[in-house]
């Protein structure tokens, strides 16, 4: 019974939000083929949300095989026909180091942990070097005739991930929220951000995939002048990093970065991911750049089999965005670039979870590592996240941008990690919750009518900001208030069970005081910890100093 009652009201909610959407005077069918640059796309009725089109696999760049292996991307252009019915492969990953599955429970998971868990460990995902593709999730026949678009960015710390995770499927945010949404594949590790030759090919998949949408996203009722990109972790982290990188020609309208920025995997330097790549080239039977010319080295490694490069990836340490001056910048010249206003200045909706760290600390068990006390782990909470994030907007602020910042509380019983201890609000617990895909099946309890109210509020916040992201917020609810760090602007959501859907406002500094135990008063990182933050140093309008101590 409760059950039924729960989907009855989730059924009422799609059957409210879809009335209030006027009937286009539209010739569109569902799942009518699309022409592209990339061809002619015939997509399908969404599976949960039969109104939706959806549009799965698009090839966006040619396959980076070959002489293109470890290359920028090639824009795919076909007059071909694609039947868009299935996510393409997954890029190719390192091999996880331990087990595929959950086989025993040291971090005490919950049925929904394990699932998350397992999902996140991509196992069983089909991968290879053709991955370069994306899809499209849209209702035409319904709303703005032309559709602001939300381009989704995967994490997964630059090493894995897969558009076509069940966590990321966009056919209820589409459908219930009068949006477009896309996701697509990257390049990862040494395949996505090599030590030699292009260094961050993975970031130029995305900037790809960025003008991709522009340029197709009208055929499928989107508005290619309202693209905003949101992204999770390395994700959000990629966001940072495309708004530094190309801040004259944007593209996109505004950012909503969820748990990431440029320091949440700070970029490597070229000795180091220079090293990596000596490593690999020489396990795979390639030489090294101090033993044979740089150019033969990397026509053999576009030679060799994927999958011995693959397997020459288990001892060396991962491949990530690496500095390159031209992409990725150094941490003074991303602080130079901060306080001049060279980046893309957009509106930003900007936040973390509560618990992010219950994530890592359940992966750190399950792998066998002994347990560490709360306070490394709340240090890994400041120094990734909470602190680079509060960091950013203020950069945003200074440079007076229309910034929103935000913390998120939500914990559900499907969407708990952990048992003993509560896992809290923890890195990535939100993401179902905007897309409408919170963990289900045996043993894993119905979502409840507080989360589904949540879900909406989030779902609507977010396509509010991409509607409008100048001042969407401002008029959405009871109104979002601009982010100024000296006022009580930081917005906790669902923070409080009786009114989950209400912003619930505090000074930043409640929350930011403990970051002064990690950084100095200029945002550079103490003696105490390791790495530099290249957000920038945090100012208000006036030029002053934000103090953590407020």
């Amino acid at each position: 019974m409760r059950s039924s009652i729960l989907l009855g009201i989730a059924a009422s909610s799609t059957a409210v939000a879809h009335q209030s959407l006027p009937t286009r005077q539209s010739k569109w069918t569902v799942g009518q083929t699309v022409q592209t640059d990339s061809g002619l796309v015939v997509g399908h009725a969404a599976p949960d949300v039969t109104s939706v089109s959806e549009y799965l696999g698009i090839p966006y760049a040619q396959p980076p095989v070959g002489d293109l292996r470890f290359a920028a991307p090639v824009r795919y252009a076909s007059n071909d026909t694609i039947v868009a019915s299935a996510f393409g492969d997954g890029c190719l990953i390192a091999p996880p180091s331990g087990s595929h599955g959950v086989t025993s429970n040291p971090a005490n998971l919950t049925v929904a942990g394990t699932q998350v868990v397992e999902e996140g460990a991509e196992s069983g995902v089909r991968t290879s070097e053709d991955c370069l593709t994306l899809n499209v999730w849209t209702m035409p026949q319904i709303g703005e005739a032309s559709k602001a678009v939300m381009l989704w960015v995967y994490g997964g710390a630059f090493l894995n991930g897969w558009s076509g995770d069940p966590q990321y499927n966009g056919q209820s945010l589409a459908g219930s929220e009068d949006v477009v949404v896309v996701s697509f594949n990257y390049r990862e590790n040494i395949f996505g951000f090599p030590g030699a030759g292009t260094p961050n090919v993975g970031l130029l998949d995305q900037r790809l995939a960025v003008e991709w949408v522009r340029d197709n996203i009208a055929a499928f009722g989107g508005d290619p002048s309202r693209i905003t990109l949101f992204g999770q972790s390395a994700g959000a982290a990629s966001i940072d990093f495309y708004s530094y990188a190309w801040p004259s020609d944007p593209i996109i309208e505004g950012m909503i970065l969820e748990s990431g920025t440029t320091q949440v995997i700070p970029p490597l330097n070229s000795t180091t991911s220079g090293a990596r790549w000596d490593n690999v080239t020489s396990a795979v039977g390639c030489g090294n750049s101090t033993q044979s010319d740089s150019s033969a080295v990397l026509k053999c490694m576009r030679a060799a089999n994927s999958t011995s490069i693959v397997s020459a990836l288990i001892a060396t340490p991962s491949f990530t965005p690496t500095i390159d001056n031209t992409i990725v910048f150094n941490s003074s010249e991303y602080i130079s670039r901060s306080l001049s206003g060279q980046f893309v200045r957009k509106p930003v909706l900007i936040g973390t979870n509560d618990n992010e760290e219950a994530i890592f600390r359940a992966g750190a068990l399950l792998t066998g590592a002994p347990d560490q006390p709360p306070s490394t782990w709340e240090a890994l909470n400041l120094m990734k996240f909470f602190c680079p994030c509060s960091m950013r907007a203020n950069v945003s602020v200074y440079n007076q941008v229309p910034t929103w910042r935000y913390r998120w509380f939500g914990v559900f019983p499907n969407t708990n990690l952990t048992s003993f201890p509560d896992s809290g609000a923890y890195h990535g617990s939100e993401i179902p919750i905007i897309f409408k895909t919170t963990p289900a099946g045996k043993g894993i309890a119905n979502n409840t009518i507080e989360e589904l109210e949540v879900m909406a509020f989030m779902r609507g916040a977010w396509a509010s900001f991409a509607k409008n992201p100048t001042s969407g917020l401002t008029s959405y609810g009871s109104g979002w208030p601009l982010y100024n760090p000296t006022n009580a602007t930081l917005i906790r959501l669902a923070f409080n069970s009786t009114n989950p859907t209400g912003t619930n406002l505090v000074l930043p500094g409640m929350y930011d005081i403990a970051c002064k135990t990690v950084f100095d008063a200029n945002g550079n990182t103490n003696s105490t910890t390791s790495g530099s933050i290249p957000s920038a140093t945090p100012k208000t309008s006036s030029g002053a100093v934000v103090s953590y101590a407020q």
